[in-house]
């Protein structure tokens, strides 16, 4: 049972991690078909984490309340109906409508998986939840040459309605397939309560949080949209595109497996600063258009943004762990959407230099923030 509980949660994150990052490869489709200009196409692909982010909270709470089991094919379902409404899609109204749904849905995909793990696997949670990171983000990875094979044969919107039935199936299996918890322990009770004021009073939290912002929101951003969409922008068509994406998100896979390995034995504060100026060294080089060394840069050491939450883990107090790592998630969410839609509206005014040369300044100044933690910590 339990490995059964790890299988169909994670598969749940890996479709979550699919539909994040499926605009990155459709970006040239979506635009031609529907008119969408690059400020356009940046916050429509945007919503998928302003929505996320808008349930985090309200999120933790049915969890606590009414278990994983439940919320997540519940919200799941919601995503599946966002698939449909997006392939079914006439205009940019309506498609941005399908996105924020897919959204909602697949907020619960991760939580709900830690949520489970929690009481599945209390004595190796770490190493339990790294896992299924790791394996999840394999979804980035059917997002980029896959899906440019695919959208090739069924065509975007083919992708998507197929998509709908195949999130309906894996909710399913979820409801019937998983338990809360093991045979013979108790649902828990009691959990929650007050505190949410006090993480955003911790001064060393909001400095990981805006660090979550720029680092985790950057990686994120380019992951599921402007790395395709810059691309296709240099001339490329969409099997080289979905080649890159592939790069990036085989990376990606490879850091978030070793990032917490890395941590655990040379520091949270240490790995995490490293990462972040070879992510940025990753910007430049997509500056000056060295694709094969940016992407791979960008992949690998983009991933090691989790360390926010695990550091996030580090600061706050046990009772307030729940809602440190929360708020940190809120902002590393809620940068993708901020992020995501700005290099939109960066692309439109002033092109692709200012915008990345925009992250890049984003992130330097984050780092800049965080360096007191680095000294502390050293």
């Amino acid at each position: 049972m339990a490995a059964r509980v790890f299988f169909l949660f994670t598969l749940g994150y890996f479709l979550s991690y699919f539909y994040r990052s499926a605009n990155a490869v459709l970006s040239q489709d979506l635009s031609e078909d529907l008119g969408l200009g690059p400020a356009e196409l940046g916050f429509m692909t945007s919503l998928f984490y302003l929505a996320f982010a808008a349930v985090q909270l309200p999120l933790g709470s049915l969890l606590d309340r009414f278990g994983p089991r439940a919320i997540t094919p519940a919200l799941l379902l919601v995503a599946a109906s966002g698939s449909l409404v997006f392939a079914l899609a006439p205009s940019f109204g309506v498609l941005a409508l399908g996105r924020a749904l897919i959204g909602v849905g697949m907020a619960a995909a991760l939580m709900g998986s830690l949520k489970a793990f929690s009481l599945w696997f209390p004595k190796n949670y770490a190493t339990v939840s790294t896992l299924l990171v790791g394996l999840g983000a394999t979804g980035g990875l059917l997002a980029a040459t896959p899906l440019a094979l695919l959208k090739e044969a069924l065509g975007w919107r083919g992708v998507f309605l197929l998509g709908a039935g195949v999130v309906v199936l894996v909710a399913l299996l979820l409801r019937l397939g998983v338990r809360n918890t093991p045979p013979g322990v108790p649902w828990p009770r009691g959990e929650g309560g007050g505190g949410l004021g006090e993480v955003f009073h911790n001064p060393r939290l909001l400095r990981v949080a805006f660090l979550a912002l720029a680092f985790a929101g950057g990686f994120l951003a380019l992951q599921t949209l402007w790395a395709g969409a810059y691309a296709y922008h240099l001339g490329l068509s969409a099997v080289p595109v979905g080649n890159l994406l592939l790069l990036y998100s085989g990376a990606a896979v490879l850091g978030f497996l070793v990032s917490g390995y890395l941590a655990d034995r040379l520091g949270t504060a240490r790995v995490l600063v490293v990462a972040a100026l070879l992510f940025a060294l990753g910007l430049v080089l997509l500056l000056l258009k060295a694709l094969l060394p940016a992407y791979l840069l960008l992949g690998f050491f983009g991933a090691f943004n989790i360390l926010t939450l695990t550091q996030a883990r580090e600061l706050v107090p046990p009772h307030l762990v729940g809602r440190g790592t929360t708020l940190v998630n809120l902002f590393g969410i809620g940068g993708t959407f901020l992020l995501q839609w700005g290099v939109g509206v960066a692309v439109g005014a002033l092109g692709y230099g200012w915008a990345f040369g925009g992250l890049l300044g984003l992130l330097l100044l984050a780092l800049l923030l965080y360096l007191p933690l680095l000294r502390s910590r050293w």
